[in-house]
């Protein structure tokens, strides 16, 4: 299974995102960090030479340089303990020059769910870094990643296509401007105060004047610190109950295996917002069909269009051609790393040639092998011979002796 060029042909992606599955869906597939160090030996043992995993709440992707794709499946899918035909039935597959023109998409904020997130970049160096420490990362995959970097730096410098802050709870902060009269009156309550739970908070004060806003977390401590900060109020996880029967707008942004709010917690003949922004679900979809109340999950909001994201739409050109600049260069970079692997063989078999024969010659063999692979390296540049090249390098290396 390790016996196979470690080159772009051998570059494989396979993954499932929003497009295609439900947010209940990608939360089966999601990786955590004991199923991810699992994946990487798994990997080294099956014969797989770089891989990393990026999983987040709108998608699930592992890259890799392996004999085929199916490897890579399966080991997601042995780690998630998910059925292949499942993953199959909603994945996307991508080999060579098309898993890298993804890649190249993805850090770029151009296959977000809102388009331009740049977030996405900081979930990506993490996973590549993960992998690093486990000795998952190769030159390959090295080399990929660092010019995705420059890529995705060069789109959010030069074009409009990350301009102001638009997420999905930046998406919920535009739903409740549009949808809910004198919100900035209104009862909040924010659960989870995570990085997605902290922005949204921040984004409630500063977009809608929000100050009524309650915070609840697992840990009240951290609901304490952030409340403290922004001279709100926070309480004990222990009165959730009264604080959801209490708000008129519920955001939750938490981490809970299981939904945290179901029908029997919320008030009859109330009026109220829930926003859930949780990956796996934390508020019960049979909410949706009570009377008086608006559910609204991850899904549904990145449907939201405003005007900063049609703005971004228009810059989309601009970004497809600084990347198509990058991964020209990667191709190039790829392509000279093969001629020097071949460049190398043919060396090492011209070499041999000359140890093996009797002919004379009255130039150092040395310099008439390096003129061979010379003539050859130009060759390989403005032509795709392939085994021709060799032929030609021993064809030309006789000649040099018989002169």
């Amino acid at each position: 299974m390790g016996h196979y060029p470690k080159d772009i042909q051998h570059f494989f992606l396979a993954g499932i995102n929003y497009k295609k599955s439900d947010s209940a869906t990608r939360s089966r597939f999601a990786i955590s960090n004991d199923q991810y160090a699992w994946i990487i030996a798994a990997a080294k043992e099956r014969g797989i030479a770089e891989l990393f995993v990026l999983s987040t709440c709108n998608r699930t992707e592992i890259y890799g340089i392996a004999h085929d794709i199916e490897q890579l499946v399966n080991l997601l899918c042995e780690a998630t303990g998910e059925p292949a035909d499942l993953f199959y039935s909603i994945a996307y597959l991508h080999r060579g020059k098309a898993a890298v023109q993804h890649f190249f998409e993805v850090a770029a904020g151009l296959d977000s769910q809102i388009l331009g997130d740049y977030e996405i970049v900081g979930q990506i160096k993490l996973a590549v870094k993960f992998s690093k420490e486990h000795k998952g990362i190769g030159p390959f995959i090295e080399r990929l990643f660092n010019q995705v970097l420059q890529a995705s730096k060069l789109v959010k410098n030069n074009t409009e296509l990350s301009s102001g802050t638009v997420s999905v709870s930046f998406a919920a902060i535009q739903y409740l401007k549009e949808q809910v009269l004198n919100a900035a009156g209104k009862n909040i309550l924010l659960i989870g105060t995570g990085k997605i739970g902290r922005n949204t908070c921040k984004n409630l004060i500063d977009y809608l004047g929000c100050r009524q806003i309650t915070l609840v977390n697992r840990t009240y401590e951290k609901a304490q610190e952030l409340a403290a900060e922004l001279n709100i109020l926070a309480l004990p996880a222990g009165q959730l109950d009264e604080a959801i029967y209490s708000a008129d707008i519920i955001v939750v942004a938490a981490n809970a295996e299981e939904p945290i709010i179901r029908s029997v917690q919320l008030p009859a003949n109330k009026t109220q917002w829930i926003i859930d922004l949780s990956i796996p679900n934390n508020v019960h979809p049979e909410i949706a069909s009570l009377a008086g109340k608006q559910l609204l999950n991850v899904d549904q909001l990145s449907r939201l269009k405003d005007e900063t994201l049609q703005k971004r739409l228009e810059e989309v050109p601009r970004a497809m051609a600084i990347i198509g600049e990058q991964i020209a260069e990667f191709l190039d970079w790829g392509h000279m790393r093969k001629q020097l692997a071949v460049l190398g063989v043919v060396k090492l078999k011209l070499e041999e040639i000359h140890t093996c024969t009797t002919f004379t010659a009255t130039e150092d063999p040395a310099n008439r092998i390096q003129k061979v692979l010379n003539t050859m390296a130009a060759k390989m540049r403005t032509q795709n011979q392939r085994g021709c090249h060799y032929l030609e390098a021993i064809n030309d290396f006789i000649a040099f002796g018989a002169n």
